[in-house]
């Protein structure tokens, strides 16, 4: 045992942790994942769509092309609307609006951000959530809302991929073709791909060998094991179900797996902290008391608190919120004393609640050597925390295998089960819960290559690391715009981020449209001053992800956060509150700053 009052040694805990990363350290980086392509292609098929499309290709001009259907298409075509823009079209290579809530429709799926600061346009679209954590059918049905009251659905291209897009100078358009035999001249062009579009394979040898049937979680095959997204999986009553992978997803869905299958083997390479769900149904007194902008003040107020900006009040109160609030108590405790080293308050503060997380462990877990193999030996926040009540205790069902494979993965894969230590687990499917593609190129995420001026691809130039102005535009891609995380910034609630992003790209296309401007192109000093800006701060922000000294995850670069590359692609390092702030007085000067613009 080790409650969370219990006496620890800071100086042990820290060697401890350090052992625990470097144990997980790979020379490979993102490297030691395999790309979904060839025969892991099928991995990316939609298992979801009932009929397919068939429409003519399209030959055509548009005002605006958003690549992309998930959050950050709908909040861009909202936006859009918002400012009149009538003439766009919306690429989806899924059957519907929804990005990662069209394709993660596994057992469990939910969001693990508050819904009423998660789904976004609530105000807008006049939706109340029906829990606190709504489950991902929830959220898919209201994406489609959010189509539906901006019309997004006009104009819009499902089960349609981008193959090309590049950058005609003549006409001053990006021409952006489909698989569909698509041509599309846009003015404009909103890159809204998502980080959580993709799926991620471990190159594990002997991946492609296996004989069994095997799926990712964001492709649920509910051909094979029966049910749906509430459970009753009862086509594995007599399988060997292997999952490899215990972030997020694996979190949620292990439950219901553990309950179903004749035997299931949890193959863990780094646990993850599981805190309280503590799930409940929206009150509707509550929900009836709510006065206008109430979810901005509830967004604003989630974000500064996980950002280490004390409020007035916690509006959201949950695991998020519960360590600053843990930070913010000590800090006052310890205000009065002289000398107060406010990395120590802050790093002793974290202790206290990853020791609780632990803690947590042991009282739900009934064997102990398998509770300690799932503690979690890292800082908060090195991983992103997960939140579930049935998780831990499903280590208790006797069919339930956990095999960790103390931080070095899964040895390889045979045509008949998964080897860990020399040990083969025979299996009938695999079950990849390894999340998806966020560290790797650009392109390779988007799945096509970008075309700027004078023929250079974005990967060209990105070669060495990102180089934009607030992460949205690059001098080269004129009329393009990236939504996402790097050189930007970095906040628990992405769709919080998207919110900022499309509000800003909404004002320069508006204006750009308004008064019939050709092109928009980033100046080459404010995009230089930009990208130093970044490198300045760059370590501050992989500090924020977890930071160089964290056991390797998406969040820190797989372990290589301290990469000129890596540091240069990071987020803002002042933060999210001073981004939003910096982007707000751009757009409040008028003077479109950095900006060319030509008619």
């Amino acid at each position: 045992m080790n409650p969370a009052n219990e006496p620890f040694d800071p100086d042990a805990m820290r060697e401890r942790y350090r052992v625990e990363r470097d144990k997980r350290l790979r020379v490979d980086g993102n490297d030691q994942y395999v790309e979904v392509v060839g025969a892991f292609e099928r991995y990316t098929d939609d298992p979801y769509i009932e009929s397919g499309i068939d429409r003519p290709p399209l030959d055509e001009e548009v005002d605006v092309v958003v690549i992309g259907g998930g959050f950050g298409g709908l909040q861009m075509g909202a936006r859009l609307r918002e400012d009149g823009v009538e003439d766009l079209r919306i690429i989806e290579k899924g059957g519907d609006f929804g990005g990662t809530w069209y394709w993660n429709r596994y057992p469990g799926a939910q969001c693990d951000i508050e819904s009423y600061v998660y789904l976004p346009l609530l105000e807008e679209v006049g939706y109340i959530p029906r829990e606190k954590y709504s489950y991902a059918r929830e959220i898919l049905d209201y994406s489609q809302q959010i189509g539906r009251h901006y019309r997004l659905y006009d104009g819009a291209l499902f089960q349609t991929e981008v193959t090309d897009m590049f950058w005609d100078d003549h006409q001053s358009r990006w021409i952006v073709e489909t698989g569909r035999g698509d041509s599309l001249r846009a003015r404009f062009v909103a890159m809204a791909n998502g980080p959580l579009n993709r799926p991620k394979l471990p190159g594990i040898p002997g991946i492609g060998e296996f004989k069994g049937h095997s799926f990712h979680t964001s492709r649920w095959d509910y051909g094979y094991t029966g049910g749906g997204p509430d459970g009753n999986l009862d086509r594995l009553g007599d399988k060997r179900v292997a999952i490899i992978g215990t972030g997020a997803s694996a979190i949620q869905c292990v439950p219901f797996l553990g309950e179903a299958a004749e035997r299931l083997y949890v193959f863990q390479r780094t646990p993850s902290s599981v805190d309280v769900r503590g799930n409940r149904l929206t009150d509707p007194v509550w929900a009836a008391g709510l006065e206008p902008g109430w979810q901005k003040r509830r967004m604003e107020n989630f974000n500064g608190l996980v950002s280490g900006v004390p409020q007035g009040e916690d509006l959201v109160n949950d695991g998020w919120t519960d360590l600053i609030g843990k930070m913010i108590r000590r800090f006052r405790k310890a205000r009065a004393e002289e000398g107060v080293d406010i990395s120590e308050v802050m790093e002793m503060a974290n202790f206290d609640k990853m020791n609780e997380i632990r803690s947590r462990v042991d009282d739900l877990v009934d064997d102990p050597e398998v509770a300690e193999k799932l503690k979690p030996y890292y800082r908060m926040f090195c991983k992103r925390p997960t939140f579930n009540d049935e998780y831990l205790p499903t280590f208790n069902r006797p069919s339930v295998e956990l095999v960790d494979t103390d931080g070095r993965g899964v040895e390889r894969i045979t045509e008949s089960g998964v080897v860990v230590a020399g040990v083969e687990y025979e299996v009938d499917c695999i079950v990849f819960a390894t999340g998806f593609e966020v560290g790797t190129a650009y392109a390779r995420r988007a799945g096509y290559e970008v075309v700027g001026r004078r023929g250079q691809t974005l990967s060209e130039k990105w070669a060495e690391g990102m180089a934009t102005l607030h992460g949205m535009q690059s001098r080269g891609f004129p009329n393009c715009f990236f939504l996402h995380i790097s050189q930007a910034a970095f906040t628990a609630n992405f769709p919080h981020l998207l919110d900022e992003l499309t509000t800003h790209v909404s004002h320069i296309v508006g204006h750009a449209l308004s008064r019939g401007i050709s092109t928009v192109e980033v100046a080459q000093d404010a995009e230089d001053a930009w990208v130093e800006t970044i490198k300045a701060k760059g370590l501050l922000a992989m500090g924020a992800l977890g930071g160089p000294d964290c056991t390797p995850g998406y969040y820190n670069n797989e372990g290589k956060a301290r990469e000129p590359g890596a540091i240069q692609s990071a987020p803002y390092g002042g933060g999210s509150i001073e981004f939003f702030r910096i982007l707000e007085q751009w757009r409040g000067d008028g003077e479109f700053a950095g900006l060319e613009f030509t008619c």
